[in-house]
């Protein structure tokens, strides 16, 4: 009972498309800044390490290369603070977690890329969709 009132109460914060992306796919995470009054919004780039949590709690993780050093920001999926998320290119691996990139440099970091049209991406993520409770 108490699961099911905790859902209704999340399906009002949620939001109502959420692109579809995997492990191992190069994002562009759109964020929304504020400066006193201003508002801007700075892109975060890089491969997604992992996902964790389901409805309003699922984080994502990106980790990308700046100066030679590794970054790694942690990002609530439905965030109103994120504006949008755009895939570059999606990564081949056989791993839910990528952890072990932390420990490589250079040429190392790098995922071969999964070739997958238009359409069988939207499959995809129909199919990812109706998995979700």
């Amino acid at each position: 009972m108490s699961q099911q009132l905790m859902n209704l109460v999340e399906e009002t914060s949620m939001k109502e498309e959420t692109p579809f992306f995997e492990i191992g796919d190069t994002v562009d995470v759109h964020c929304r800044i504020l400066e006193g009054e201003k508002e801007r919004i700075q892109v975060f780039s890089g491969v997604v390490l992992a996902r964790s949590g389901a409805g309003t709690r699922e984080m994502f993780t990106v980790r990308r290369i700046v100066q030679g050093e590794g970054v790694e920001r942690k990002f609530p999926l439905q965030s109103p603070r994120i504006a949008k998320i755009e895939v570059k290119r999606s990564g081949v691996v056989r791993r839910a977690k990528l952890y072990y990139l932390r420990d490589r440099v250079g040429k190392a970091v790098r995922l071969k890329e999964r070739r997958v049209d238009a359409k069988k991406r939207k499959e995809l993520a129909a199919k990812a969709k109706k998995k979700q409770p």
